[in-house]
């Protein structure tokens, strides 16, 4: 791979990462660090930190280094796509492949390379991918091991009925407090979705998006049990959501139910929040279903 494109590769990483909130304003984004966690030198890492200072994702700070910008969401509202991790790409493929039984347990970087036609550098960031969101784990020797977690209907399924037990359930913990800047943010990043994000951003990060909003207002409980439940679960499902995120429609119907939330929670009206929150949980989990017998059939 040459090093322009392999500088593209990682800021398309970056960049996901930033939407996604694996990365958040502020945070440092040390070359070398980056360099090793890629496999790289750090000639195309500061290729890449440089084509995200120029799309505003992240800043150079005097004699400290590079950070994510504190503009970031504003920026990526306007990124150009090709900045963007691609729609359909090897990790999609790779996920689908699993989901499918179309893979073995025990897998190596290599299989992973010869099957999907990767470089070194993009398989070790794949499965380096797989493992920060639940679904693949190095082996003590050699190689990976793929893990089932919700990859069954049945696990979804279980998944979903978890959920609308303990997100209702922590709106009204004697301790839940609304913070009004934080709604806000909330409100903000939903409306852009509506506005922008939903017809540009690949389906992985519309899900980080809807996955981090729901961890948000959790954290109003304050009870970090429940949030820290709930980040769990997040990240099991995961898997299945690639094949369940069905088209553009009910993304914008998420958006606009939380949207609904947020207008309940600022008016104090939190009793009536906590129903509209189990009512969207059904909704969602049933009109995934919906889509995954479409698509192949799954029984749910």
């Amino acid at each position: 791979m040459k090093s322009s494109q392999l500088a593209d590769a990682i800021a398309r990483e970056v960049s996901r990462r930033i939407a996604v909130r694996e990365l958040r304003p502020g945070d440092h984004l040390g070359a070398q660090a980056l360099a090793d966690a890629h496999g790289v030198s750090r000639s195309p890492i500061r290729e890449a930190l440089r084509i995200l200072e120029k799309a505003r994702l992240v800043e150079q700070r005097l004699n400290r280094g590079f950070y994510v910008s504190a503009q970031a969401d504003t920026a990526l509202a306007v990124a150009e796509p090709t900045l963007l991790a691609e729609r359909d790409g090897p990790y999609q493929r790779m996920a689908e492949d699993w989901r499918r039984d179309l893979l073995p347990e025990d897998v190596t970087e290599q299989a992973v390379r010869d099957r999907y036609g990767l470089t070194k550098v993009q398989a070790q960031d794949i499965l380096s991918r797989a493992q920060r969101e639940g679904w693949a784990e190095r082996k003590p020797g050699y190689g990976w091991r793929l893990l089932a977690v919700a990859k069954s209907p049945e696990a979804f399924r279980q998944i979903y009925e978890f959920r609308m037990v303990i997100e209702p359930a922590a709106m009204l913990a004697p301790d839940y407090a609304v913070v009004t800047a934080k709604v806000e943010e909330l409100r903000a990043a939903q409306q852009r979705m509506l506005d922008h994000d939903i017809a540009h951003l690949p389906v992985e990060q519309l899900l980080g998006a809807g996955a981090h909003f729901h961890e948000e207002l959790i954290k109003f409980s304050n009870n970090p049990n429940f949030h820290a439940a709930l980040v769990r679960t997040n990240r099991m499902r995961r898997l299945f959501e690639y094949r369940a995120s069905g088209e553009v429609r009910r993304f914008v119907e998420q958006c606009t139910q939380h949207l609904a939330i947020l207008d309940l929670l600022q008016r104090g009206e939190v009793l009536e929040a906590s129903y509209a929150m189990k009512k969207h949980l059904s909704r969602a989990f049933a009109r995934k279903v919906e889509i995954m017998r479409e698509r192949d059939g799954a029984q749910v």
